[in-house]
């Protein structure tokens, strides 16, 4: 009778064996994951906090450069402005650009009028004795040397062949002309002159065969604040 009792005992521990052993192995791969899991997650948090601190270094870095950059730009330009204002003459002057026909006149380094002008064609004018002529205005800087009310034009050669008209000699007094070139002139020299025109629906345009015409009371702001010597930027 024990002997079938111990048999049934031994049984019994054989049947359960299978069942611990599966709870075994669960227990450890559970334990294996969540170790696993806590490693992930810890080195993740690691590395989002080094990434995290990275750019925030790199963003102060970058922000401290850019302070930097700025600063030496500021410097760069208070100098160039410094530069450019010992530069600028202190007596009136004149520019005029070529490109789009425009003026400024400026007086104690200050702008005080602009508007259109007319400046040369730019057109080529041939003679029948193979002369020829180019109606461009010239580019550089010049200075008044003459000043003129109520000027008389003193037709050049080019005037009659543009007309087909026979060129009269130097001292014919054909050449001579009034009230084509407004109140004032102002010279720039080589016959060069800044003056009226009776053609004012053609301002800023190029239109002239080199010099540069201003409306009546441009001209006359022009004359009276200009003097002899004063500076002429064309461009």
């Amino acid at each position: 009778m024990e002997q079938v009792t111990d048999n049934n005992a031994k049984v019994e521990v054989e049947k359960k064996r299978p069942v611990l052993r599966f709870f075994i192995g669960l227990s450890i791969t559970l334990t294996s994951i969540l170790l696993i899991v806590v490693f992930v997650l810890y080195a993740l948090s690691g590395i989002k906090e080094s990434y995290l601190g990275m750019n925030k270094n790199s963003a102060a870095d970058t922000a401290s450069l850019n302070q930097k950059q700025i600063a030496k730009l500021d410097n760069l330009i208070k100098k160039n402005s410094q530069k450019f204002y010992n530069l600028t003459p202190s007596q009136p002057y004149f520019i005029v650009n070529t490109t789009y026909n425009r003026f400024k006149l400026y007086k104690n380094k200050k702008q005080i009028r602009e508007g259109f002008c007319s400046t040369g064609s730019y057109t080529l004018l041939k003679s029948h004795d193979k002369r020829q002529w180019i109606f461009k205005t010239p580019k550089g800087l010049y200075k008044i040397i003459g000043k003129v009310t109520n000027p008389v034009w003193r037709r050049p050669d080019w005037s009659f062949v543009e007309e087909g008209l026979p060129i009269p000699s130097q001292n014919d007094p054909i050449r001579w002309e009034a009230g084509v070139l407004g109140d004032y002139a102002l010279s720039i020299g080589d016959g060069y002159l800044i003056h009226g025109t009776i053609y004012k629906r053609f301002l800023g345009m190029p239109v002239t065969h080199g010099c540069i015409r201003m409306n009546d009371e441009d001209l006359e702001a022009v004359y009276k604040t200009l003097d002899f010597g004063s500076k002429v930027y064309i461009f």
